[in-house]
């Protein structure tokens, strides 16, 4: 009997057996035993998404210039390189536009040159007046000095006689006088009174001679001297005057000549702009392929008119880049907080079920979309797919965000695993005939297997119970 039991507990190890259960309500539950053997393998957490291919590289090209379309070079579905010239305008108009405004330029540029002349010329001018200045201040400076010379050598030459010589003068008047009046007194000869009558006469008239010796001939030029002089004086204060006037002229006359010249600059500006906007319009007319890849779509034939795109911008065709693809999914709000930019991605596309490709996640977008009433966040995955690989734009495409992954771990099935009455995880392991209870720390979950670090080892065997 015990070797019958302990075969029937071998054929436990790979048959299932199930036990029918009460359900405390009222219904029936099926328990559904498994034992499983403890193994190695890889493990991985994925986040689950879906969406359609897009292309990460698109352009919706146009001219950026008005008028008639003269060529295109490319119809749908053909290749086109980077720098390809795709379609280009009838460029006539805008040529002509172009030499214009390169002749406009060179007009407000000899405009300008001339303008700065005027300028140089006109401060060269007020240099010169200014120098000029400097001279006549000087040269009445030195007239004001003569002025003065001129009336102190007229003072001087008025006063031929110092006032020493007055008073001696005037001694010898008080000498003759007490001489004529001793003869007079005494009755001295006739000869003595009028000897001393003629001494006063004489020495008198000295006395007048000397208090009015203005009226000479010397006073008289020295007078005309000082005439002449304060005429020169009175001219180089005219002549100041004068050129104070000229400097006021030459001062405005170098403020017209800036002001000419900032002008000039002005039309120097605008004309190189109108000639930039006229090479632009030019060099607008082409349409040059961006980058490599497939005209998507062609909107406008040869002949065609083109309105500027200021008033009505108009697409001519579209380039997409087939290589650069990428997948937009919806992820759960519940889910979302574990994705990462730069997580590993696994695609699959329901038009190549056969196959897997590799991406990686490159933007969270930051604001949810309600979906049927679901908070969702959409995730940008870069998809790394060769040229060959027959990916459309537009095809359906499943992702999964590998948050975690594990290679060659011990694992067991996620229902083998249970809880102590501590709330520690623990698995039911078979012991001969019995069933022994092991704590066991465990890692991650792919929500059907579970990772143990510890606990068991290779080759043991575990419970595993579900209900159905």
């Amino acid at each position: 009997m015990k070797k019958l039991r302990i075969i029937a507990a071998l054929l436990l190890l790979i048959v299932l057996t199930t036990v029918t259960a009460c359900n405390p309500l009222g219904g029936s539950e099926k328990e559904v035993e498994q034992y499983v053997e403890v193994a190695r393998g890889d493990l991985m957490v994925t986040v689950s998404g879906s969406g359609n291919i897009e292309t990460a590289e698109e352009a919706n090209l146009s001219f950026g210039s008005g008028g008639r379309i003269a060529r295109i070079y490319v119809e749908e579905g053909d290749w086109a390189t980077k720098g390809d010239i795709l379609a280009e305008l009838d460029t006539a108009s805008l040529e002509l536009a172009r030499d214009q405004a390169e002749y406009t330029l060179t007009q407000a540029e000899v405009a300008l040159t001339q303008a700065e002349l005027s300028q140089k010329t006109a401060e060269y001018n007020l240099d010169n007046v200014l120098d000029q200045k400097d001279t006549l201040e000087l040269a009445l400076f030195n007239a004001q000095i003569d002025v003065r010379s001129a009336r102190h050598n007229l003072g001087e030459t008025q006063d031929i006689y110092t006032w020493p010589d007055i008073e001696t003068a005037q001694k010898d008047v008080d000498n003759a006088e007490a001489f004529l009046q001793y003869a007079l007194e005494r009755n001295l000869s006739d000869e003595t009174v009028i000897y001393a009558q003629a001494r006063l006469d004489a020495v008198e008239a000295v006395l007048d001679a000397k208090r009015n010796a203005h009226d000479t001939e010397e006073v008289a030029i020295a007078k005309l001297q000082l005439e002449a002089i304060e005429m020169a004086e009175a001219q180089a204060q005219k002549n100041l005057d004068e050129l104070s006037e000229d400097i006021a002229i030459k001062e405005l006359q170098v403020e017209a000549a800036k002001a000419a010249v900032v002008q000039a600059k002005q039309s120097v500006a605008l004309s190189r702009q109108a000639l930039e906007q006229a090479e632009k319009d030019l060099k607008e007319a082409v349409i040059m392929a961006p980058f490599d890849g497939i005209v998507a779509s062609v909107t406008a034939e040869e002949g065609d008119m083109i309105p500027s795109p200021t008033m009505a911008p108009k697409q001519i065709m579209r380039l997409i880049d087939p290589t650069s693809l990428e997948l937009v999914v919806e992820v759960d709000e519940i889910d979302i907080p574990d994705v990462a930019v730069g997580q590993e991605v696994i695609i699959t596309l329901d038009a190549l079920p056969d196959r897997e490709f590799d991406g990686v996640v490159a933007t969270i977008y930051p604001l949810p979309l309600e979906v049927s009433g679901v908070i969702v966040y959409n995730v940008k995955i870069e998809l790394n797919a060769p040229e060959d690989s027959g990916i459309r734009v537009g095809m359906s495409a499943e992702a999964d965000i590998v948050l975690a992954s594990r290679t060659d771990v011990l694992m067991v099935p996620d229902r083998a695993i249970s809880e102590d009455s501590e709330g520690n995880p623990v698995v039911s392991i078979v012991v001969g005939d019995d069933l022994e209870e092991r704590p066991v720390v465990v890692g991650i979950s792919d929500g059907f297997d579970t990772e143990i670090i510890s606990g068991v080892s290779v080759g043991e065997t575990v419970l595993a119970v579900s209900k159905r």
